[in-house]
């Protein structure tokens, strides 16, 4: 029952997601899910105390504007799982106070948007190849990232997470291709694992 156990994980996310929970419930809900679902990544859930978390930083949230992505060749990401190559098409670029970033929309059945982002608090503070403000795809809706119609798109860092292949090796992660990569710290949104 491995498959509906993951369709649970992905319908809890995208729950907490929708959900009416302010930050400080959101990330607890967060931790909750990590250490009780049998398809966490985290492996030793009995020992897990909590994901690290920058504080909460009004700061990292920006209302920006949209502009098309130019034409070009699609971003392809190897993830070295079942999923092999997956294609991305570049959606737009928002132009956000810390510098541009690439939106993504992973070309698939069902797509989605993806946004990923590195910033220079890697890899010290934070995941080395970057985190993730936004994964459609996964369920992430309305927090990290939130359409405010076709130009204009709400950006709350403080929602920021690490990808799974940082808690657990089974798990394949594309990260942050080098026009997404911010040379100021981003010091929002989920710290290191270990």
């Amino acid at each position: 029952m491995e498959l509906l156990d993951l369709a649970d994980w992905r319908e809890r996310v995208a729950t907490m997601y929708l959900s009416d929970l302010d930050l400080t419930g959101y990330r607890a809900a967060r931790d909750e899910l990590f250490a009780t679902h049998p398809q966490s990544p985290i492996l030793d859930r009995a020992a897990f105390t909590g994901l690290r978390y920058y504080p909460p930083a009004p700061s990292y949230v920006a209302e920006c504007d949209v502009r098309p992505a130019p034409e070009g060749e699609p971003l392809e990401i190897d993830t070295g799982g079942e999923d092999g190559v997956i294609s991305y098409r570049r959606l737009g670029i928002a132009a956000t106070p810390w510098g541009d970033l690439t939106l993504f929309w992973i070309a698939a059945y069902g797509g989605g948007v993806f946004l990923p982002f590195r910033d220079t608090t890697a890899p010290k503070e934070t995941y080395g190849a970057g985190r993730y403000l936004a994964d459609t795809v996964k369920g992430t809706f309305g927090r990290g990232l939130t359409l405010l119609g076709t130009d204009r798109v709400r950006l709350d860092f403080n929602y920021a997470y690490n990808p799974s292949c940082v808690y657990n090796d089974r798990w394949a992660c594309p990260l942050a291709p080098p026009e997404n990569r911010l040379t100021v710290p981003i010091e929002a949104g989920e710290k290191n694992y270990r």
